[in-house]
């Protein structure tokens, strides 16, 4: 039998507490249980006692405001999951916190039983990758750690005199072949990012008399031209009189470290089911549109998707069917759009698409119509031929907003009223939504 995975969640509401038990009743990821408490004085008892799979903090709190709430979360519980929940009005608040280790947020306006469950859901995939990652990361530091490092070295007037078998494995040459030759030539080096020559260590040894680090990210070309990622140190070589007869650098292999370094990179930047960007990556991306946009008079489009009928299919279907069914999707929205453009996934069935460098707002209205036709295309998932349709707002820089969160809050307005007036179609935002939108939530 699994292990029952402790959930907190830290929150004044007593209706968010019913939703948040409701979820986890229902979740497929457990068997979970789940505390309520009100403060966060109140969680220091549960977090002392219990290991917490995941915790849901509501932001602000009675007895804790800001950042700071999540900053004594982190210090209480350092490896523990946070998820912020805030209002509609905090939304900035839960941003900032993403910068200060919460996973994610949820808005006040979407939780339910479902928000939470989906959470859940994400939080459960985000962990199974990252233990294949770190299983991964462990082996490739077995592996490194036996195969012993590569030592190479040289006279002062620059020629090979030694190479061990790790070295000619990773040059391409013999001992042999190599000793008496020019450094340059059997130690080939290059910068990863701007493919041009580096200076030698081993030379750069010798010259200043001291040990001298290879430089960031360098590359070792091979004999037959096949590169491997290299690190380490080049370090003079002294006689009895403390006179430098030469160098020697010792390196290793560590393609495989900077590949999980980088994979761990992109886990941190992209929701794991459907390898979109995820929040933080989309407000980055959106910023850095926005600063060009600014620069350069252009227009920018924000569209906030959420799909039609959703939760039907998921339940009908089965959640690994919603999974192929929410991946089907993102794969459809990117071909929808062009390079220069990004499709995200906030959680969920919600995903926002940034359209870049537009002239005039009827190239978004173009880019939209185009979506709102092929999303309705059958989507093949285990057999079943399934169908859905998306809701669209949009709101344009810098007519919306003139940063990242209230372009995607007043997106996300419009098509919650496209929500409330008929669904499969799309709106750009206007104040006047505001209202409505805010009214539908009260009345909700």
């Amino acid at each position: 039998m699994d292990a029952i995975r402790n959930l907190l969640l830290i929150d004044t509401s007593p209706v968010h507490a019913q939703a948040f038990q409701e979820a986890l009743r229902n979740s497929s990821d457990g068997p979970f249980h789940g505390e309520w408490v009100q403060t966060l004085a109140q969680s220091v008892e549960p977090l002392r006692e219990k290991t917490m799979w995941a915790v849901f903090v509501k932001m602000p709190l009675g007895d804790s405001e800001g950042t700071d709430t999540l900053e004594k979360l982190v210090k209480a519980a350092p490896d523990v999951p946070i998820l912020v929940i805030g209002s509609d009005e905090e939304e900035e608040l839960c941003t900032e916190a993403l910068r200060h280790g919460a996973m994610d947020y949820l808005l006040e306006s979407h939780i339910d039983a479902y928000a939470f469950r989906r959470a859940i859901r994400n939080m459960a995939e985000r962990k199974k990758a990252e233990q294949v990652l770190f299983t991964e990361k462990e082996r490739a530091s077995v592996t490194l750690n036996s195969i012993g490092d590569a030592v190479l070295s040289m006279d002062t007037s620059g020629h090979v005199t030694y190479l061990n078998l790790v070295a000619e494995k990773l040059t391409g040459w013999t001992r042999d072949d190599a000793c008496g030759l020019p450094i340059g030539r059997i130690f080939r080096i290059i910068d990863g990012a701007t493919r041009e020559p580096l200076r030698n260590p081993l030379d750069l040894a010798v010259q200043q008399n001291k040990t001298v680090g290879l430089t960031a990210n360098c590359i070792l070309v091979r004999r037959d031209g096949y590169e491997t990622a290299i690190e380490d140190s080049a370090a003079p070589i002294h006689d009895r009189n403390d006179q430098v007869t030469g160098a020697v650098i010792v390196f290793h292999d560590v393609s495989t470290a900077r590949a999980v370094a980088a994979q761990m990179s992109h886990l941190a930047q992209h929701d794991v089911l459907t390898d979109l960007p995820n929040r933080l990556l989309l407000i980055d991306r959106l910023s850095q549109a926005i600063t060009l946009a600014h620069r350069n008079r252009h227009k920018i489009a924000v569209l906030f998707l959420d799909l039609d009928g959703f939760k039907h299919i998921n339940d009908s279907f089965g959640h690994a069917a919603g999974d192929k069914l929410l991946q089907s999707v993102a794969a459809r929205l990117s071909g929808c759009v062009r390079d220069s453009d990004t499709v995200g996934r906030l959680g969920g069935d919600e995903f926002v698409v940034l359209l870049s460098e537009m002239s005039q707002l009827s190239d978004a209205a173009t880019g939209v119509k185009k979506i709102l036709a092929a999303l309705p295309l059958a989507h093949q998932v285990d057999g079943h031929n399934l169908t859905v349709s998306a809701s669209i707002g949009l709101s344009t820089y810098p007519d919306d907003g003139e940063d990242a969160e209230t372009l995607i809050r007043n997106a996300d307005r419009a098509m919650y009223w496209v929500k409330a007036n008929g669904r499969d179609n799309y709106r750009f935002y206007k104040a006047e939504m505001d209202a409505v939108v805010s009214g539908a939530h009260a009345a909700g």
